[in-house]
This record gives structure tokens, sequence and C-alpha cells, in this order.
């Protein structure tokens, strides 16, 4: 067992592969068997992307298992190649995506839009890990467009449960009383002073969404809007045949190259949120390696870029998946963290800890008592990482901007974003900066608005006297 040999200030043990770094379950990592019983219970979550697939593509539930299942073992790359996050989806993407997909009539068409999106995407990842590009191609975008671009996600989010047919109408009772109680535990002043007055409440907080989930198996059939689930005991069983005949290129062949084309523009969309999602997580690595400096922790964006490029390239291909391959499942990173903060104690490397809950996740997608139990509000829990993801891309789209022209520009480019698409969402933006910055297209400008651009201001006045 390797990682017992790790000397204070020291990288975990691992085997060198090119841009990556192997690290394999007890031999380079001691295996945390809470962060393991705790992705038992999560992998809730990601069985929550069931009822999108079974609304966008009409795939029969177990079809729809199989794509999550083969998701599953995809996570599981990042943390034996290198990569200490808990990977997930392209959360804040998936309403743009599925605005695009919907624009082809349901059946093979709509089949082949998906994957070509997912191909396109994990492409482009690939390039720009290989290049070490990826920095300087979001610094092109100028900040007005990009922050509309993360606010007209948000809000895609949002109305997405909302709309006519849309999930709120389902689980009306369900989702306002789930939502304000996972509200109140995420971003409550108030219950973040009390958690730290109570351990028991404090457990609950580092759950994330999970507690409000399970809340909802119980509301859901109080309120009549779902059966009570029918535990049911053995292992899941995921039709693998079934995906590969009828929802893949073994089944359908390749889609056109036109779907390729038209695909791009929502594809740069969704890397603009996915980017953001990079940031996120290496400022999260830092903070917990701030606090831990007996163990040196690398985050590399670039190999970050390579790995979750090799899960949508692959996925693309052997079940293309809606939720698509991000770089990090963000709750869960902030609960890695503080856990990683406690110690070697406690967790003795971040490989352990995010290694050992995708582990759990993953047997947790096999065991049916599970599965059957939150079943019946999927189509909930997947509102829920709705609503709170398009809360949190509001507040970071609107920080992205620099000033007022900037949120106007913004507010345009989301309007568009959600009602006519990517394509002209990125020619209006486009065209708005253009206009109202001319030279300056690329800069925008600093108006004080944001007292985060206060330093920055000073510094370009000194340039400019």
């Amino acid at each position: 067992m390797k990682w017992k040999n790790r000397k204070y200030g020291e990288e975990s043990p691992y085997i060198p592969a090119g841009p990556f770094k192997v690290r394999l379950p007890f031999i380079h990592y001691r295996f945390e068997w809470p962060d393991y019983v705790q992705g038992l219970l999560m992998c809730a979550v990601d069985l929550s992307a069931i009822p999108l697939l079974m609304d966008l593509l009409g795939m029969p539930f177990e079809v729809a298992l199989a794509i999550v299942v083969l998701n599953g073992l995809f996570y599981l790359l990042h943390h034996l190649l290198g990569d200490p996050a808990v990977p997930g989806w392209i959360t804040p993407a998936i309403p743009l995506i599925m605005l695009y997909c919907q624009q082809f009539p349901e059946g093979p068409e709509r089949v082949h839009s998906l994957i070509a999106f997912q191909l396109t995407l994990g492409i482009l990842s690939l390039l720009l890990g290989a290049t070490g590009l990826a920095s300087k191609v979001v610094r092109f975008i100028p900040p007005a467009l990009k922050s509309g671009i993360i606010l007209g996600a948000g809000l895609a989010a949002i109305i997405s449960v909302f709309q006519v047919g849309g999930r709120f109408e389902l689980f009306p009772w369900t989702i306002s009383i789930a939502i304000g109680i996972g509200f109140y535990l995420l971003f409550s002043k108030h219950f973040t002073q009390f958690q730290n007055r109570n351990s028991f409440w404090k457990t609950i907080a580092k759950l994330g969404i999970l507690p409000v989930i399970l809340l909802a198996v119980l509301i859901a059939p109080i309120f009549s809007e779902a059966k009570w689930p029918s535990i049911e005991w053995g292992f899941s069983s995921p039709d693998f045949i079934t995906l590969w005949n009828e929802y893949t290129v073994f089944g359908l062949g390749l889609p056109p190259l036109m779907m390729f084309i038209t695909a791009i523009p929502t594809v740069l969309a969704a890397y603009i949120v996915l980017f953001g999602d990079v940031l996120q997580v290496k400022a999260l690595v830092e903070d917990g390696q701030s606090v831990r400096p007996d163990e040196k922790v690398e985050y590399n964006p670039n190999r970050s870029h390579w790995i979750f490029g090799i899960r949508n390239s692959a996925m693309s291909i052997l079940g293309p998946d809606v939720t698509m391959g991000g770089p990090v499942w963000s709750a869960m990173q902030v609960v890695m963290i503080e856990r990683y903060k406690k110690g070697r104690k406690a967790m003795d490397s971040i490989f352990g800890g995010v290694g050992s809950f995708r582990w759990g996740t993953n047997t947790g997608l096999f065991l049916l008592p599970i599965v059957s139990l939150v079943e019946p509000i999927l189509g909930v829990a997947m509102a829920l990482t709705l609503l709170i993801q398009g809360y949190v891309n509001i507040k970071i789209g609107v920080l992205e901007a620099r000033s007022q022209k900037d949120l106007g520009v913004a507010g345009i480019v989301a309007a568009v974003l959600c009602t006519k698409g990517a394509a002209l969402a990125f020619a209006v933006g486009i065209m708005l900066c253009l206009l109202l910055y001319g030279k300056d297209f690329f800069k925008g400008e600093i108006d004080k608005t944001f007292n985060k651009d206060s330093e920055e201001l000073k510094k370009q006045e000194k340039q400019v006297s």
C-alpha cells in the first residue's frame, strides 16, 4: 500500500502516463468508507437524469438507466487519471441542449442531433486540452456576452421547470415545499449560523440536496403527486442491448455533417458554462490545499479538459447523454473539500475522498432498493437540481458583467438564448458589443457598479495617467 509511505508535503503516489497520473484504490490512496457510503445514497441525483432522457428521446426507463450507468463508469476516470475533482454534469447547459435537440423531430433525427452535439463538445475539449488554449479561448469572449450566456443558461433552467407542461405542473406542492427547504439548507445565512452550533445539522448540510430528495419521497405521495415507492430487492437491470441498437451510431449510423455544423453555436455556449466550472474547481482545490499542506495537490485544467473530452466523445458513441460530461459536481466538491480540511485522519488524500465517493455512486446505481426508492420522484429531483443551478447561474452571470451596459447587453442575450437558441444569441451579443464598445469590443468597460472591479479600475487609471 504505497499511500502509507507518502511524506509530508509530497504528492500521493501515482503511475506516470503522459499527461495523466494513474492512482488505484487501496494501492495509491486509502479507500474512504464514509465517502463511499455517502456515494451510495447520492446516486439518487445521478438517477434524476433518467426522466430527462425519457422526455427528450422517448426511451424506456431501463435504457435511460443504461446511459446513467455508463456515465457513472466514466466518472471514475477523473480521479483515476489524476484529477482531484468530483466530476458531474454540465448542469446549467442542460436546458440549452434540450432546446437545441427539440428543434428536431423525436426519433432517429433527434438522437443524431444529441450524438453530434456531444461528440463536437468532446472533440473541442480534447483539442483545447491538448494545445493548452482553454483559458485563452474564453478570454476572447467579451464580458457582456459571457454574462448573457451564463444568465441565459440559468433562466432556461428555471423556465424548463415552470413552463406549460413542465415538471411544476406535475408536482406543484412537492416542488414548492422541497425547493423552499432546499434553498434554506443551501443558501440561508440563518441555517449557516445554526449548523455551526449543532453537529447533526452540520452533517445534514454536508449531504447537499440528498435530504431534500429523500423528503420529496414522503411529500409527493401525501399530496397525491406520486405513488409511494415500492421497494424492490436485488439488482437493477440496465438495457444496453436496446440502447446500442436504437439510440447509438451502432444502430442508427453517424449523424450527417450538417448536424455537427449546426451544433457549434450551442456547443460554444455550453463550453462557456463548462469553463466556469473549471475555474470553480480550481479555486476549491486551492482552498483545501491552503489548509492541508501535508499533501501536494495539483489541479491541471488541461488534464481536466483531456478527461471530460474523452468522456463526452466516448458517451456520444456508446450512449448519448443530455447531461453531458462536466468537470465538477460543485455541491459535492465543496463537501469533499470541507471534509478534507479536517486533516489526514479524516481523509488521507483528496483522491481517496473523491474516488471513494464515485465508487459509491456507481455501486448504488446497481442496487434495486435505492433505485426503486427514488424512482417515483426522479422528476422532482431533476426540477430541484435545475432550480438550484438556475439560482447559482444567475448570480454568477450577473457578476461576470463589468458595467451597467454589460448587464443590459447580457439581459438581451439571455432572453434571445432562451427563446431563439444559441446561434442568434451569439449574433445579437456580438452586434451589441460592437455598437456599444467599438474598438474596446473585448474589454468592454468598468463603471464601478461592482466592488470586485474597483482595484482593476484603479490600475487602469494609473496606466492612463
